[in-house]
């Protein structure tokens, strides 16, 4: 260390640098190397820089040194280090990244780092490989082939699009309440009972419950969502059967909305969420007259998510149902006063898909038009004289 570097930053560098030590989260090595061009700007000697700073006297003098020979992004910046020759060839690693994208040897439910490791070795020249050596090779790929997400595809058809729209066109339109929009749809519920009764939590302690259950039934839930206004209701039955839903469409002209002309439900595809679910319940009379003032707008398959009521439901069983609940009456109970509160907290959803949105990002898979005639030609004939 016997050149000595000097260090003179411009009133523009001086700024970046106090932008970086305020700017939040960056990494120590930059931030430090940060402090010191600031503190040798300033004159500071390189002993009392590495002492303020927290570094070594050989720090200080290289981030000089790259400030002076380069410049003040390759001073903060890390310098290539020399490493270990790369155990796989480009070819093996990709050979690795295509076995675990393969399905795994028989006996097996998913490839693992050991079982990768095994298989290259079987594969290539290599006596051995570590399981480090695969796992960074395929994090280079960004490739975790022993996790697995379900997920539900759907078929973008022309249902699909046409349903799709029309929930939405539902949603976007200004709220009428002659002809008001209620999502609706239900869900399972499973009562759990203790075997013993939990600890209650203290300071410096967790609550604390055994993880021996016992099984009390089931319930069921269904729940309405005002698209237009602050108000759901949830209403707990013993089943969901066909009967069920046409005591809640009855429920919903009578009870909920009286005074409406007609009540635009949209719900999913279950197979009991149809009208004739009224004709199995009611006498053909009084089905005809609940049916006159709904109309239903089924979401399509696989699109649940279209429907509001499932964002309500998930905070339903966020705030209310996320624990063990032994008995139908206390879900009764439980679910009012979960209820009661939501409304009048006047709680709503903020719905922001619209069909131009869903045009704008699922185009690429709208169905094309297929139908599309070309106008004939109309041949005449010509007289000949």
């Amino acid at each position: 260390m016997n050149v000595r570097y000097r260090v003179t930053l411009t009133q523009f560098e001086r700024d970046e640098l106090g932008a970086l030590l305020c700017g939040g989260k960056q990494a120590a090595r930059k931030f430090k190397r940060a402090q010191i061009l600031l503190a040798a700007d300033a004159g500071v000697s390189d002993d009392e820089i590495a002492l303020s700073v927290g570094v070594g006297g050989s720090t200080v003098y290289r981030t000089k040194r790259r400030f002076v020979e380069g410049n003040l992004e390759r001073a903060l910046s890390e310098e290539l280090r020399p490493g270990a020759e790369r155990k796989l060839t480009g070819k093996e690693e990709a050979l690795l990244v295509a076995t675990a994208c393969s399905n795994p040897p028989a006996g097996r439910a998913r490839w693992t780092l050991e079982l990768l490791a095994g298989e290259m070795v079987k594969l290539t020249a290599h006596e051995s490989l570590s399981r480090e050596t695969v796992r960074r090779r395929l994090a280079e790929s960004d490739l975790k082939p022993w996790r697995r997400k379900m997920w539900c595809i759907p078929q973008v058809d022309a249902e699909y699009v046409a349903r799709m729209e029309d929930v939405l066109d539902l949603y976007a339109e200004e709220p009428d309440p002659q002809r008001p929009v209620v999502c609706f749809d239900e869900s399972p519920i499973q009562l759990i009972g203790e075997v013993r009764p939990p600890i209650p939590p203290a300071p410096g302690q967790v609550e604390r419950y055994d993880c021996e259950y016992r099984r009390e039934g089931t319930a069921n839930l269904f729940v309405f969502l005002d698209a237009n206004r602050p108000w759901r209701k949830v209403k707990v039955t013993a089943r969901r059967a066909a009967g069920d839903f046409a005591v809640c469409m009855r429920e919903l002209t009578d009870l909920h909305y009286p005074k409406a002309a007609r009540i635009r439900v949209v719900l999913d595809n279950l197979s009991t969420h149809t009208a004739s679910a009224l004709y199995q319940t009611f006498p053909a009379d009084e089905a005809r007259r609940v049916l006159r003032r709904i109309e239903f707008h089924y979401v399509p398959k696989h699109a649940s998510w279209l429907n509001m009521v499932e964002i309500e439901i998930g905070v339903l069983v966020g705030q209310c149902l996320d624990r063990r609940i032994e008995s139908y009456t206390r879900v009764v109970a439980e679910v009012a006063a979960w209820e009661k509160q939501r409304n009048a907290a006047r709680a709503r959803v903020n719905w922001t898909f619209t069909t131009e949105k869903a045009r704008a990002k699922m185009g690429r898979a709208y169905p094309r038009p297929t139908n599309l005639t070309r106008p004939q030609r109309v041949k005449t004939s010509v007289p000949r004289y």
